[in-house]
């Protein structure tokens, strides 16, 4: 698929509370835009590639944070935290990824409690993806389909939500690969929760991961966990 939009943020977790973003998506970003075109528990989307198709760009990028890990003070007295970012703008990238059967869909269902308590989407999804015999053929066909419709499961973002795209679907004819641009990048974040929805917090990441003629590939490198 490609996604294009005029702000996004793959945020570097070693930048600390003034975030940097890596000039690339992550391996789980990749993941999570396809996801929310099409989602199913019985197949499982692993990421294997991304083009690069516009100029890398940075800019200053100011917002007010209102979470739960500003100072405690902060928080009772209702003030925001204004918070900068160095986030990329006008980007777009060609995304490629592999489909596979979840062989465990039933103990990820249980695990996340969705089997005696089920939120309507998934019990749905869940239904559905039991009266299916060939679940990676199935989700191709489906995202195909939703991508030549502009549907998705929830509305994709370039890493933070409020970045959503200007565009999301099929390769257009004048999307080009900026094939002047290579870079190194010594750690690439590329897992949080690497086993799984619900699963426990495990930082994994990718080293010595290079970018070549506007091409990443995620299967440089085993991750490895932080």
């Amino acid at each position: 698929m490609e996604i294009a939009g005029y702000t996004a943020m793959w945020t570097r977790p070693d930048t600390g509370d003034c975030p940097v973003s890596y000039p690339v998506p992550t391996y789980s970003a990749v993941k999570a835009i396809f996801e929310s075109v099409h989602f199913g528990f019985k197949t499982i989307v692993k990421p294997t590639k991304v083009e690069i198709c516009s100029p890398v760009q940075y800019n200053s990028y100011h917002t007010n944070y209102g979470g739960p890990l500003r100072k405690g003070e902060s928080v009772k007295s209702g003030d925001g935290y204004q918070m900068l970012a160095t986030v990329l703008i006008d980007v777009c990238y060609r995304l490629y990824a592999d489909v596979e059967m979840n062989c465990h869909m039933e103990y990820d269902a249980k695990r996340c409690g969705w089997a005696k308590n089920p939120a309507k989407p998934f019990d749905q999804t869940l239904n559905w993806d039991k009266k299916t015999t060939s679940p990676a053929h199935a989700y191709q066909a489906i995202f195909q389909r939703r991508l030549k419709r502009g549907q998705c499961f929830v509305v994709p973002c370039l890493g933070w939500k409020e970045f959503t795209p200007s565009y999301f679907g099929e390769f257009r004819k004048e999307t080009r690969v900026q094939e002047d641009f290579s870079t190194a990048i010594p750690s690439l974040l590329r897992q949080v929760f690497p086993d799984g929805c619900f699963s426990e917090l495990r930082y994994v990441y990718n080293q010595n991961v290079t970018v070549k003629n506007g091409v990443l590939l995620f299967n440089q490198t085993e991750g490895r966990n932080a």
